[in-house]
């Protein structure tokens, strides 16, 4: 029993050329992908505004944004609805860009290890590379990413 209260839901999220590994709690809603509105003046990573329960949604391209590797949208991509966790009243959620589905995951701590980056270091708005069973994953650093993405809407406006 004291076992399984050490193990978290996580979700694993494929984007271009490497995968995130979130808290389940962050994930709203997954939607099928469909072209955003753009946001005049914004960088390359943020692909625009998609409507959701209301809300017009930043799309973020996470890959663009760290500085993995080139994005978008397409057939076969998903979007994952995610809640920002900093408090900001502006921007409660913001949307990523995934390729398929994500994946739901138990994460037990024996089997999260950390990955030191070596001389690459650490793409942008990441907290940590870890492996997961052996298998790498990136932990965003949300509250980082909701700040880039309004200080991106600011600029833009």
């Amino acid at each position: 029993m004291n076992e399984q209260r050490q193990d978290i839901r996580g979700v694993l999220i494929q984007v271009r050329e490497a995968r995130l590994l979130l808290p389940n709690a962050t994930i709203s809603e997954v939607l099928s992908y469909a072209d955003p509105d753009p946001v005049e003046g914004a960088p390359d990573w943020l692909l625009g505004r998609i409507r959701w329960q209301g809300w017009q949604l930043p799309l973020v391209a996470f890959s663009r944004l760290a500085g993995i590797a080139p994005e978008q949208g397409g057939l076969g991509s998903k979007v994952a609805v995610l809640k920002a966790l900093d408090g900001n009243p502006r921007l409660p959620y913001f949307a990523l860009l995934t390729q398929g589905f994500p994946r739901l995951v138990t994460v037990p701590r024996d089997a999260l290890e950390t990955d030191e980056p070596g001389d690459a270091g650490l793409p942008a708005d990441v907290l940590v590379r870890v492996l997961l069973n052996g298998d790498p994953a990136l932990i965003p650093d949300l509250d980082a990413v909701a700040a880039s993405i309004d200080q991106a809407l600011q600029q833009a406006a």
